[in-house]
């Protein structure tokens, strides 16, 4: 794996993770959130934390990997194809925190949050088809999503207005 291009994916989830987390950060630390109806099985507050850089990382390592792997082996439509579901990956990714907790749109963003684990599950594809195997350590980024579509739904569920 090149260093450069290395660089550029976690660039690319590094920005993902700013622009998700000007959404996330404030909501979580308010009174909104707190009073938030939230199911049981709701990973405690410290989790995530956790939970989110270990994914972006993988991200960016596997999909540095698997851009370079398809470079490698002449197959630029591949790698073209890889970065833009890569991108599109990202952006709905950000684009998540910022219905959930910026609008508030819990029902959206479950719909945008379920869109999320397809794509997670396309990268894993994808990557799995440029680099076999080691490819499927990106696996538990669309079991995290479809975790989270759940949760979504869920909070959705107890939070409706009636």
């Amino acid at each position: 794996m090149r260093i450069s291009t290395l660089l550029t994916t976690l660039a690319s989830v590094a920005a993902t993770s700013a622009v998700g987390g000007l959404a996330t950060g404030p909501a979580v630390q308010s009174d909104w959130y707190a009073r938030l109806r939230k199911p049981a099985y709701q990973p405690p507050a410290r989790v995530f934390p956790i939970v989110w850089p270990a994914l972006y990382a993988d991200i960016a390592v596997v999909s540095a990997s698997a851009i370079d792997g398809l470079n490698e082996a002449g197959a630029a439509d591949q790698r073209r194809a890889y970065q833009r579901a890569l991108a599109v990956n990202l952006v709905l990714n950000a684009g998540w925190s910022w219905l959930f907790f910026n609008q508030r749109r819990f029902g959206a963003a479950t719909v945008l949050s379920a869109v999320l684990t397809a794509s997670g599950a396309d990268l894993v594809r994808r990557a799995t088809r440029a680099r076999g195997p080691r490819a499927a350590a990106l696996a538990p980024y669309p079991l995290w999503c479809a975790f989270a579509t759940v949760l979504s739904g869920h909070i959705a569920v107890l939070n409706r207005r009636g």
